[in-house]
């Protein structure tokens, strides 16, 4: 018979399933926070501070009013955006090189913008830019 008394094994804490469920809660909230302040961002577009403008042997200017209304090399397009894909691709003359430049005013809405780069893909250019002006310039 054995009389010795016993040892008593120490508990154990083990941390790894803690670190695992603050990590599952650190990643549930990370996805589930709302991002307000991107909503309190006031833009005004567009300025860049850019080199001198490019000169491209084939460009295309479209331009864009703050009204929605547009122009491709300075000849006013009424109607849709399919019209206006018909106007860009008349004055490309089938050239797949030609550079489309967006001339778009600050307070054009972004849907105008868009219109016209789904008229540019149309028309099978794929080359697009946006003219912008320097700060410097729109404070004379």
């Amino acid at each position: 018979m054995n009389f010795r008394p016993r040892r008593q094994d120490e508990p154990e804490i083990n941390l790894i399933p803690f670190i695992d469920v603050l990590l599952v809660v650190l990643i549930f909230l990370m996805l589930s926070t709302t991002y307000s302040k991107f909503t309190e961002l006031q833009l005004r577009l567009p300025q860049a501070d850019a080199d001198a403008q490019r000169d491209y042997p084939r460009e295309l200017i479209v331009s864009v009013s703050a009204e929605g209304r547009f122009a491709v090399n300075k000849v006013p397009v009424q109607g849709t955006p399919d019209s206006l894909a018909m106007a860009m691709a008349e004055a490309a003359k089938g050239g797949r090189d030609t550079v489309v430049v967006i001339s778009a005013d600050a307070n054009a809405t972004h849907q105008s913008v868009i219109s016209v780069m789904e008229a540019a893909r149309r028309s099978g250019l794929s080359q697009v830019t946006f003219a912008t002006q320097s700060p410097r310039a729109s404070n004379r």
